[in-house]
């Protein structure tokens, strides 16, 4: 018996949908959501500071969408952070663990770890857009990575000073704003209250017409 073309298209549309549709059903199926925005409180404590890193590390900062943690054997994308702390004391000379780490995250192509390539984005720029506040709270994490977490929200690095801290614009002993200087031929400016009035400037006076030439010269 022959069976029709149009039956034969049929079955093999079917055929081919049900083996798609198995071999999806045997791929590992994970839910993406949006990252949730954390909120830092101004009060947070170092301890605290460190759960939210945690949290910022797995979720917003997409951080072991490419570091891995306690991975033993490659290939490695990027260096596995188990103990990073501890490299990251030495890792640049000059450099302390907080200074490293900030600079990492800021200027991640300042330093590369020998033996991986460029690749790490700017973390406080779009997409991922870290703030400086939730940056701190990812160092404090990385610091328990191997050592012990010290940075509070009022920790100044290289790239960030919290406000109110030593150095910041505003602070106490904070060097005071240079005055805009005056553009060419502005007015000078008002002088300070002292009850006299102002005294006026000085005209100066009308340069002489030239001397008409006498008769009969050239």
């Amino acid at each position: 018996m022959t069976v029709p073309h149009t039956a034969r298209v049929g079955l093999l549309v079917l055929a081919a949908t049900s083996f798609y549709t198995y071999v999806g059903q045997m791929v590992p199926q994970k839910e993406v959501l949006p990252p949730q925005e954390t909120v830092i409180r101004a009060d947070l404590t170092t301890d605290e500071m460190v759960k939210v890193g945690q949290e910022i590390m797995n979720g917003k900062g997409l951080c072991f969408t490419c570091h891995t943690l306690g991975k033993t054997e490659g290939p490695f994308r990027f260096p596995d952070m188990s103990g990073v702390d501890v490299r990251a004391k030495t890792r640049v000379p000059g450099l302390s663990d907080v200074e490293y780490f900030a600079q990492s995250i800021y200027e991640p192509e300042k330093f590369i770890v020998p033996g991986f390539n460029p690749g790490m984005p700017v973390i406080n720029k779009p997409p991922i857009g870290l703030t400086d506040q939730e940056i701190l709270c990812v160092i404090a994490y990385l610091q328990t990575l191997g050592g012990t977490a010290t940075v509070t929200l009022q920790t100044a690095h290289h790239y960030y000073t919290p406000p109110g801290a030593p150095g910041a614009p505003g602070a106490p002993g904070a060097a005071p704003a240079p005055a805009a200087a005056s553009a060419p031929g502005a007015a000078p400016a008002a002088p300070a209250a002292t009850g006299a009035p102002p005294t006026a400037p000085a005209i100066p006076a009308a340069a002489p017409a030239p001397a008409a030439p006498a008769k009969g010269t050239r």
